[in-house]
């Protein structure tokens, strides 16, 4: 989905480029569960993002974000960031976020339970990828000296190839 970046007059080196876009695509995930299952559902939705980056051969790490960093809604959160070898630094990609009851409560969502109670159901959000940052791992991660890039073994039936030239 299209997102937009709300900084307008930011200014400094970590505003060029394809690292901090003004607008940029990325997958959402989202997940609506019982409350007894969503830290178990938010791991799950972790191991899901760091998939993608496995089938890509790419090196990331997963970071537990402390509250100061949270989101409002947010009663738990991780960020996956991604090795950009040329930036020398990790690139926040995807997001995950348990939000437990504080969006159902917001937009009255609720489910009832077998005994018949109505419950609010706990809401996890995260991201796929941010594509941007991901093509920028990619690019900087398989560049060869000849300024070639070597396609991941996973891409390559869509790309049709196993190399781009220069």
């Amino acid at each position: 989905s299209p997102c937009f970046r709300a900084e307008a007059g930011a200014a400094g080196i970590g505003t060029r480029g394809m690292i901090r876009v003004h607008q940029f695509d990325k997958v959402e995930l989202i997940r609506i569960v019982k409350p007894e299952h969503s830290y178990d559902e938010l791991e799950k939705m972790v191991t899901h993002a760091e998939r993608v980056l496995q089938s890509l051969g790419l090196h990331y790490r997963v970071v537990l974000l402390c509250t100061g960093d949270m989101g409002f809604a947010s009663a738990k959160t991780y960020d996956i960031e991604v090795w950009a070898p040329g930036q020398g630094s990790y690139l926040e990609v995807s997001s995950c976020s348990n939000c437990e009851d504080f969006q159902a409560r917001r937009m009255n969502l609720r489910f009832k339970t077998e005994a018949g109670e109505n419950r609010f159901p706990h809401i996890l959000n995260g991201s796929g990828t941010a594509l941007a940052r991901l093509f920028v791992a990619l690019v900087e991660t398989y560049q060869q000296t000849d300024g070639s890039i070597s396609i991941p073994a996973a891409l390559q039936p869509y790309l049709k190839t196993d190399r781009i030239t220069a």
